[in-house]
């Protein structure tokens, strides 16, 4: 059945054009003006983009299915409008060595509806205390990290940095001092004060990013930086760039738009790193304005309805987020001004492409700017519902998603 999109807005060439488009279901062609192929007409804000991709997943599987799976995370993924996801290590069994990998990936083969390339991780069981196997996994994985947990032996991180370079790949890494932590569990700021919560302090974040752009810059190997937080950070990855290291960051949509004045004892505002204070947020904005934050990442972390039913003290730490992201970063920063649509799109898709060599065919994505709707358990396909913005409105919904010539998404209102 096709559908004419009027005067759509197409991204291509780095900018937005407006194009009458016809949609059959799985491709998009100029319309040629021929009515009599035309099933139905859609006449309101489209856009449409390359499919956005993630470098920050975690679809739990193998291991933790009852959280999500490949195949719930990656329909998740598709509902967002994306076509391309990297999933976190941390796993059972995590992947550090060429057979645990294979676990992984012959659930990507079986079960993935878009582009699924994970990474493997930096120690054995993310545990910190030996490499893992580097050279067996180079060539299946998008990078190394041992996301969850820093690093915490500076000289370690300097010898997989070393290895890492010799295999032409990356090292990503989720920064956290342990030594700061004291039992902390949200930010060190006035909501924790004011309620008895123990707190996370900045230092946490930008004390090991300080230590990992001099290690990075010392031995010459691309660096990038998980879900950036704190103002401090920001300072210390713009600096680095500033002297030639190559380091990338990415943050996340609810660092942009949120901070600690929203806590509740409601789980679903519980994250790691946490939600930080104003001025961190303003500092992110300026990070992703100027260039020091490169991409925006979900860090998807979906876990069960019991699990997330325990209160801010008791929960375990992360939110779902790959369903909203477009929607929260086009309603809370493209409408208000702070970013344009063009911003969004290279945020979103073409640097973390770039960045992490993924040279696949990000197909398309199709969203409805001017639907607002209510985010609300029903809304996520995710197996994983607990959301910083569960029953906010927000603006842009997903009417579409191809991916290797595939509907891999499709809203009711065209499949009708």
């Amino acid at each position: 059945m096709n559908t004419l999109f009027k005067n759509a807005l197409v991204y291509t060439d780095g900018g937005f054009k407006k194009q009458d488009m016809l949609f059959d279901g799985t491709s998009l062609s100029a319309f040629d003006g021929d009515l009599a192929s035309v099933h139905s007409t859609i006449d309101r804000t489209i856009a449409i983009f390359p499919g956005f991709c993630d470098v920050h997943v975690h679809f739990r599987e193998p291991g933790f299915s009852y959280k999500e799976t490949i195949y719930s995370g990656s329909r998740a993924a598709a509902h967002g409008g994306y076509t391309a996801a990297s999933t976190m290590p941390n796993l059972m069994p995590t992947p550090d060595s060429a057979e645990h990998l294979r676990v992984q990936l012959d659930i990507i083969e079986r079960d993935a509806v878009i582009a699924v390339k994970p990474y493997g991780t930096i120690t054995v069981g993310e545990c910190g205390i030996e490499l893992s196997d580097m050279e067996a996994m180079a060539d299946r994985v998008a990078a190394f990290s041992d996301d969850g947990r820093g690093v915490q032996d500076g000289a370690l991180m300097r010898e997989a940095m070393e290895r890492a370079r010799a295999l032409g790949k990356m090292i990503v890494a989720h920064c956290e001092d342990n030594s700061l932590l004291r039992g902390g569990y949200i930010h060190d700021g006035a909501y924790a004060r004011a309620h008895g919560h123990a707190g996370i302090c900045s230092e946490s974040e930008w004390g090991q990013i300080e230590r990992d752009v001099r290690l990075a810059a010392e031995v010459g190997v691309p660096y990038h930086v998980c879900h950036v937080s704190t103002k401090e950070s920001v300072e210390v990855i713009r600096r680095a760039k500033a002297e030639g290291v190559d380091v990338t960051a990415e943050t996340a949509p609810h660092y942009l738009t949120l901070d600690e004045s929203v806590l509740t004892e409601d789980a679903r505002f519980k994250m790691n790193p946490p939600l930080r204070e104003s001025a961190d947020r303003m500092a992110l904005i300026e990070g992703i304005l100027d260039g020091t934050i490169d991409m925006i990442a979900t860090d998807h972390a979906p876990h069960s309805a019991e699990e997330k039913s325990r209160g801010l003290k008791n929960s375990p730490m992360g939110v779902v987020g790959i369903e909203t992201a477009f929607p929260v970063i086009y309603t809370r920063l493209v409408r208000e001004g702070v970013i344009t649509l063009e911003d969004a799109v290279k945020l979103m898709s073409l640097r973390p492409r770039e960045r992490f060599g993924i040279t696949s065919d990000p197909g398309f994505t199709v969203f409805a700017l001017d639907e607002e709707y209510e985010i609300t358990e029903d809304f996520m396909l995710s197996m994983g519902k607990s959301t910083p913005y569960l029953n906010e409105r927000l603006f842009g919904k997903c009417l579409a998603t191809v991916y290797e010539g595939r509907a891999v998404y499709l809203d009711p209102m065209l499949r009708d």
